[in-house]
């Protein structure tokens, strides 16, 4: 199964490494990561993330649109709304396999000073 957004024209292949950071760079915010979690338990609306998280409409369109185009999700019509669901069920094993290495290792990710310097320069919700 694929996200069903077109591929974006133009683009040139990235190389392997390249390639794998796109996937990480991905999942790299906050409330996109949340928005993984909760379609890992169940599909949800847009109406339901918002109501989840607590975030305006705009903002989690905006994340799932990205969400989309990296092929992580993807949008069924039904009815009148797009439900949103995982597009791989290998999604939910990633982030059970984060969740193991951050409880075995978490005090070194909070210290490293390369992502804190790359956070305080980004922008997050």
């Amino acid at each position: 199964m694929t996200s069903n957004l077109p591929v974006a024209a133009g683009r040139p292949t990235l190389e392997r490494s390249a390639a794998l950071a796109a996937f990480f760079q991905g999942m790299s915010d906050p409330t996109r990561m949340r928005i993984l979690e909760l379609l890992a338990e169940r599909p949800r609306t847009v109406t339901e993330l918002v109501d989840d998280l607590g975030l305006v409409q705009g903002r989690i369109s905006s994340h799932l649109t990205c969400l989309r185009w990296c092929g992580f999700v993807r949008a069924d019509v039904e009815g009148r709304f797009n439900r949103y669901r995982l597009v791989d069920d290998r999604i939910r094993d990633i982030l059970r396999l984060g969740e193991a290495i951050i409880r075995d290792n978490a005090d070194r990710l909070t210290s490293c000073l390369v992502l804190a310097a790359e956070h305080a320069g980004g922008e997050g919700d």
